[in-house]
């Protein structure tokens, strides 16, 4: 399917106080995530590049050791395997791209 209006997909908990509409290629995952305030995402890491667009709020995004505290109109970009956090400020909407495809949120579409 070409298009992908994800207004009307259905809404997926991806973890405690993350959560949002999700989009798929046979190689890329596409992901417009509402992160609650205080929202902590522990330190981890996995096989996915993927790439972290704030268009609303402040999340302190930590990449392999290093910190930054993303606005709008700002992206952290995750290599495969670097381990990562966050912490958001305020309520935060971004939009995430992961290569390859997550199979594992599109396991966590069908179970809802």
């Amino acid at each position: 399917m070409p298009f992908v209006n994800f207004k009307t997909n259905k809404v997926i908990k991806i973890w405690d106080g993350i959560y949002g509409t999700l989009g798929h290629s046979e190689q890329q995952t596409f992901g417009h995530f509402t992160i609650d305030a205080g929202t902590v995402l522990p330190e981890h890491s996995h096989f996915h590049e993927q790439w972290c667009h704030v268009l609303e709020g402040e999340l302190e995004f930590t990449v392999d050791g290093e910190t930054v505290l993303l606005t709008p109109g700002m992206t952290a970009h995750i290599p495969p395997h670097a381990p990562h956090s966050a912490i958001a400020h305020t309520q935060c909407r971004v939009i995430d791209c992961f290569t390859p495809a997550r199979q594992d949120f599109i396991e966590l579409e069908k179970q809802s």
